[in-house]
């Protein structure tokens, strides 16, 4: 296995939270040296179950993995190696999972592409990719004429402030009482103790590109249009589970009226938007820390058919652009830091708890290596996070590697029984989404 000696770091002593069992099982950090070998795993493979299918194996697996937690008694991290073929073409897989107190998706991410090297350039680090911040008012312009250069400062901070006051009260009604409605795919209590079941599919980025420049969006928007649209089209089956079959249009649907569906999205806040070079990150003197440098955004989604499959799109361009016009990130993140001070971390973990339980989903999209690249020798052919634990009894990760895009679904079994439904319904909804532009000749 010379793979994994290549993953063997010096064993220098560094920092890690533990279990205090002297001290009624709090937590504390000590001084530890890092083990590779006790975080390395290799199991046993039945040839008859690759036989008969090596996904689901895969998938099996990682199911049972999340049955289990990790070890307080040690770094909180460990790394799954399975010599598995599978339909993807891959020679083997890696399972690496990673306690979330140990950074969020940006920071791992960063960790993840400082391991990685340029499949085509061996000598050469993976591109970090740098997503510019746009701006979050088009109309909003110095330079025009006439006294609309005068009045322009004072409507955008206006709308700035009311939309912040609306979205910070909403997320203090959601903490206290406001719930999302009772769908098919809402968890139900004690969801977040229930293992997962993680599902993926790789689309094409490039079809996703074709969208955002046709209708002047970001990947983010188009990533929103097509949850909004297969979540609807998901729902209207599931509501229409033992009815006669109508057919599915806009008019003629099962879905009930004014469903309150929302997705609690983590948006960096970090300095530079996008994925950090890890040197930068470790730097005392950086701005772009390490560590979980998030803000919590309640994003509504609108569930309903369409006959029109842009309007999906546009529904959540328009969504995306009113969020965008709030400082609600900034304050969730201010206040959870205010609560932990305060309260400290079992009553700021037990609010967060609260409003992750009355909404929905949970929603991250991470842009991933722009090329091919190869961890300690091995090619990459795609990634794909995920998480469980979390109350929700769905979890959507979009994953973008050189020109594709993985679609990852977490869901708890007990509530959606069929996921890999749900993700050809994104996948379809994406695909009629695409064929609209172009035969619209809009691209």
């Amino acid at each position: 296995m010379e793979s994994i000696r290549l993953f063997k770091p010096s064993l220098k002593p560094i920092e890690t939270k533990v279990v205090d069992e002297k001290n009624n099982g709090e937590m504390k950090w000590v001084r530890t040296k890092v083990d590779v070998d006790k975080h390395v795993v290799v199991p046993q493979v039945d040839e008859q179950n690759l036989h008969e299918s090596p996904d689901k194996f895969v998938e099996n697996y990682i199911y049972n993995l999340s049955k289990t937690t990790l070890d307080k008694s040690k770094p909180l991290w460990d790394l799954h190696l399975l010599n598995v073929k599978t339909s993807d073409m891959s020679e083997g897989v890696a399972v690496l999972r990673m306690h979330h107190s140990l950074g969020d998706g940006t920071s791992l991410m960063s960790l993840f592409l400082a391991c990685t090297r340029q499949t085509a350039h061996p000598d050469k680090l993976s591109t970090i990719p740098v997503i510019k911040k746009r701006d979050i008012n088009p109309t909003y312009q110095y330079s025009s004429k006439g006294l609309w250069r005068y009045f322009a400062p004072i409507w955008y901070f206006m709308r700035l402030f009311w939309n912040t006051i609306v979205d910070v009260l909403m997320f203090m009604a959601t903490a206290m009482f406001l719930k999302d409605t009772n769908t098919p795919i809402k968890g139900k209590p004690g969801s977040e103790l229930n293992p997962r079941r993680c599902v993926h599919r790789t689309v094409s980025l490039d079809d996703m590109k074709l969208v955002k420049n046709a209708l002047n969006m970001t990947i983010n928007d188009v990533a929103l249009g097509v949850i909004q649209a297969g979540l609807s089209v998901y729902l209207n089956r599931r509501f229409g589970e033992g009815k006669k079959d109508k057919g599915a249009t806009e008019k003629n649907n099962n879905l009930p009226n004014n469903i309150r569906l929302r997705s609690s999205l983590l948006i960096n806040l970090r300095p530079t938007a996008g994925i950090q070079a890890l040197a930068d990150m470790m730097d005392k003197n950086t701005e772009a820390k390490w560590g979980n440098m998030v803000g919590s955004v309640l994003l509504p989604f609108k569930i309903a058919l369409r006959d029109d499959p842009l309007d999906y799109i546009r529904e959540a361009k328009a969504i995306s652009y009113r969020k965008k016009n709030s400082l609600e990130a900034i304050y969730t993140f201010s206040i959870s830091k205010l609560l932990l001070k305060l309260f400290g971390i079992k009553i700021t973990s037990s609010i967060s708890h609260r409003i992750l339980t009355n909404t929905t989903l949970a929603f991250s999209n991470l842009v991933g290596p722009q090329e091919e690249v190869s961890c300690y020798g091995h090619p990459m052919i795609y990634i794909a996070p995920g998480s469980y634990g979390q109350p929700q009894a769905l979890m959507i990760n979009f994953q973008s590697y050189v020109n594709k895009m993985n679609m990852v679904l977490s869901v708890d079994e007990s509530v959606i029984p069929d996921p890999h439904q749900l993700l050809y319904d994104l996948e379809q909804s994406l695909k009629l989404i695409k064929d609209a532009v172009v035969e619209r000749g809009l691209c």
